[in-house]
């Protein structure tokens, strides 16, 4: 069968003319009925590679045959060679995106450390995207919790500047982190760039897991300041070294031999796949990441050797020796292709004893404990679909509830009143969807006053405030419930969802659960013995509540923060800054001797005295 396609003529076939396809290397194209392709894979015998997916006996489960009968023929692009194959074959995934192929997803959802060593004073920061722009990229991490975490441990242990390149090249004096020796504060002060790069040098060492060989070069820096009686400079060394072995005692140990490898394992379970890549550098093991995948014709051994060649790709850093849980079938292709990004020998094995053998079954582990989780997180969204959809049945309501939006006040007698407003999509947290609300209209305490005018300037906007959910809930019963359902009401977009209310139980009338009120009707909605249902609404109201009074704490203690100052006489707008900025917090105001308020630019000795007075009182 012939097609024709917009690059020009080609060769197309069906699952019964296979005898015709070229036994040559190159690529071949699965298509649909419809003349989408689903899977593109290359061969160094096209005809071979291509009969084994049409013979059932050689499928290695039920279901890469019954993706199998999807392809309604193919197509086959001849190379000059298994490398050309490899490369073109990238190139097509990379266009195409194919369903039925791996893709590795884009390495923005892995954060990774960033060190940009052209700057003249590099400092190190988290980045959600790799670029080959010069700068030297660690990571990726398994979460931004694992990257700060590392962040911070360096912040602490070493002068790095902390300040963001922007502030960097306008700040016109030096920060807190100079003033508390945190920093050598290259932003005002001439520091010796020698001396800087000695800490980039060292920070390089500590993140590509050299830590043992940094303890050896400070504690040699220690002894020669020691012998030049340097006594000062020796102990903050020892300190230095005291807090890496710290460091080095929650990694762990698992090579002998400290040389730097990756092991990529793979976990299947029918549709299911999970690839774990542990990470040792210089004999520990600092990283462990998963990587899930569905839907493949690919086999195991295509899967690892197309993993590889995608991971390595996009990061900066291949090392010596990388270990995998079962043979690649083209180990020399890919070992090509890696060499020729690194520029240096590299090893693929697939170690059968010893001490390689148990780094892989620790890595086969994983990827088991991995696929599980991964199993059990989309039983979980399966539980959470039909949670919602009895939750629909149970409240009549129009639409299903995928974006539910619930609001809640907080204040006390009236003072720095706010709302929030938290948002529940798909049954979990939305995050970015949270909104804190000022109240900036009314004068007087009434809790139906702020809900009314958050609600206003939630949805007074049409269709700028989209998308609006499909579940309003208000906190407070059937009052706060009218008062939203006459907003939504004045506002013409009636209709448009449904509107609940969440009123809490009443112990002394032995209720045992709270209540959930619609518009139109005085009883509470019979949620029968389903408890999962009120819980979950519980959860969102919870959720919303602790998030208002969270803002509602931080505004009346920016407030009362604020007043200390403002009632200090001699202290203005510029030197309530001027301090602000000097000591970085009111804590450390309080905490600071007459000498060191007068120290701070534009702050008179009279002043200082009256600042010093405010806090002792």
């Amino acid at each position: 069968m012939k097609k024709n396609i917009s690059s020009g003529f080609r060769i197309g076939y069906t699952p019964e003319n296979i005898s015709q396809v070229s036994s040559n290397p190159g690529v071949y194209l699965m298509k649909d009925n419809k003349g989408n392709i689903i899977y593109v894979g290359k061969a160094k015998n096209l005809r071979k590679r291509i009969s084994s997916y049409f013979q059932k006996s050689e499928h290695p489960d039920l279901k890469t045959g019954l993706l199998v009968k999807k392809i309604a023929f193919f197509e086959t692009i001849i190379t000059e060679s298994e490398n050309n194959a490899l490369m073109l074959e990238s190139n097509l995934i990379k266009h195409f995106k194919p369903r039925y192929n791996i893709i590795l997803k884009d390495g923005r959802q892995y954060p990774s450390l960033c060190l940009n060593i052209k700057e003249p004073y590099p400092s190190l920061t988290v980045v959600r995207k790799t670029k080959k722009d010069g700068a030297l990229y660690f990571g990726p991490y398994t979460s931004p919790g694992a990257a700060y975490q590392t962040l911070k441990i360096i912040n602490k242990n070493f002068k790095l500047r902390k300040c963001k390149t922007s502030v960097f090249k306008t700040r016109t004096r030096p920060c807190l982190n100079w003033q508390i020796g945190a920093c050598l504060g290259p932003c005002c002060l001439d520091v010796d760039k020698d001396l800087y790069n000695e800490i980039v040098k060292e920070i390089i060492l500590f993140l590509k897991g050299r830590t043992p060989d940094l303890i050896q070069k400070i504690r040699k820096e220690m002894q020669e300041s020691s012998e030049k009686q340097n006594y000062e400079l020796a102990a903050e060394l020892r300190d230095k070294i005291s807090a890496l072995k710290k460091t080095i005692e929650k990694q762990v140990i698992v090579t002998t031999d400290f040389i730097d490898r990756d092991i990529a394992a793979i976990a299947r379970s029918h549709e299911r796949i999970m690839v774990n890549l542990l990470s040792v550098r210089g004999g520990f093991l600092i990283n462990s990441q998963n990587f899930p995948f569905t839907q493949t014709l690919a086999d195991d051994s295509e899967i690892i050797e197309t993993f590889i060649h995608q991971y390595y790709e996009k990061t900066n850093f291949i090392p010596k020796e990388i270990l995998t849980s079962i043979p690649l079938e083209n180990t020399q292709i890919t070992l090509d292709y890696l060499e020729k990004i690194k520029h240096e020998k590299i090893s693929i094995l697939t170690p059968q004893r010893g001490e390689k053998m148990s780094l892989v079954n620790m890595a086969v582990k994983n990827a088991k404990q991995g696929l599980k989780d991964f199993i059990l997180s989309e039983t979980d969204e399966s539980f959470l679909t039909r949670l919602l959809t009895r939750l629909q049945t149970c409240l009549k309501a129009k639409q299903f509830p995928r974006r539910i939006e619930c609001f809640d006040n907080s204040n006390i007698s009236g003072t720095s009143p706010v709302a929030g407003m938290v948002v529940f999509e798909n049954g979990k947290p939305l995050k970015s969807g949270y909104r804190k609300y000022k109240i900036k209209t009314v004068q007087e305490p009434d809790d139906y006053a702020y809900m009314a005018e958050i609600l206003k300037r939630r949805y007074g906007r049409g269709e700028d405030f989209m998308p609006f959910p499909d579940l309003l809930m208000v906190d407070g019963g059937k009052g706060q419930l009218n008062t939203a359902v006459s907003v939504i009401r004045e506002l013409g977009i009636e209709g448009r969802f449904d509107i609940i209310g969440i009123a809490k139980k009443d112990e002394k009338t032995g209720e045992t659960r709270d209540k959930i009120y619609k518009p139109g009707r005085s009883n509470p909605v019979n949620m029968g013995k389903d408890n999962s249902l009120i819980f979950f609404l519980q959860q969102i109201r919870d959720e919303t509540h602790r998030f208002a009074i969270s803002f509602h704490r931080s505004q009346r203690g920016k407030k009362s923060l604020g007043s200390i100052l403002d009632s200090i006489p001699g202290v203005g707008l510029k030197r309530k800054k001027d301090l602000l900025n000097h000591f970085g917090s009111i804590k450390k105001i309080q905490a600071a001797t007459l000498e060191q308020i007068k120290a701070v630019p534009g702050i008179s000795a009279k002043t200082a005295e009256a600042v010093l007075k405010k806090f002792h009182q």
